[in-house]
């Protein structure tokens, strides 16, 4: 049974490894069916400015770091183009989590369980 939301709300997953991205997807897919993959934070910039794409956006996943720009600057330019749109930070253990203190972004450190993951992607797409 499918926790879904909402059917047409999707999941965004920025990450540039292809092994852990796998993994994610599969387990979000599962649980929340409308998953898609950028593999870094330009690409994922670039999806937010299709209307099509960004219409049915309800979360953002993103690591903490990532090539090119990530983390808080990441989240800051995001929320500069859909200032509403929930973000969860997946850090390293030591992380600042203060950085991500802003509306709509929840920062979660490793390790993390599945279940720690799938229970705070639903509440961040139900509070969206």
């Amino acid at each position: 049974m499918r926790a879904n939301p909402g059917s047409m709300t999707a999941i965004l997953l920025v990450d540039n490894d292809p092994l852990e991205a796998s993994m994610m997807l599969s387990l979000l897919g599962r649980r929340f069916g409308n998953v898609h993959r950028a593999t870094d934070a330009a690409e994922a910039l670039c999806l937010i400015e299709q209307p099509d794409f960004a219409s049915k956006l309800g979360l953002v996943i993103s690591g903490d770091h990532m090539p090119g720009f990530g983390g808080p600057a990441f989240v800051a330019e995001l929320h500069s183009r859909m200032p509403d749109l929930p973000v969860l930070v997946l850090g390293s253990a030591g992380e600042a989590p203060a950085d991500y203190s802003e509306a709509h972004a929840a920062f979660l450190a490793k390790p993390f369980s599945t279940e720690s993951v799938l229970a705070l992607t639903g509440q961040m797409l139900a509070e969206h």
